[in-house]
């Protein structure tokens, strides 16, 4: 028999990072312990725009639990929040 639903579930919030790079349609979703602070760097490497790029390596918390990129390939990073239960 189903169950009813659950009056006192609570909607949970989590924010991600969303890093694009070219070439490729869909982006990197990173889930880190301070969204923000990888924000701002990712987005100074993206204003740098260095030619010759250098890599990034960073660990993560999501289903992605390391990363290495060049830096000249990222295009577009972006903060996303998203509710879960």
């Amino acid at each position: 028999m189903a169950q009813p639903f659950a009056q006192n579930t609570q909607i949970k919030k989590r924010i991600s990072v969303l890093v694009f790079l070219k070439g490729t349609t869909a982006p990197l979703v990173l889930y880190v312990e301070n969204p923000f602070e990888l924000y701002e760097e990712l987005s100074q490497v993206v204003k740098l725009n260095s030619p010759t790029g250098k890599i990034i390596e960073k660990n993560t918390l999501g289903p992605i639990k390391k990363i290495c990129v060049q830096s000249s390939q990222i295009c577009a990073v972006a903060i996303q929040e998203e509710q879960y239960m």
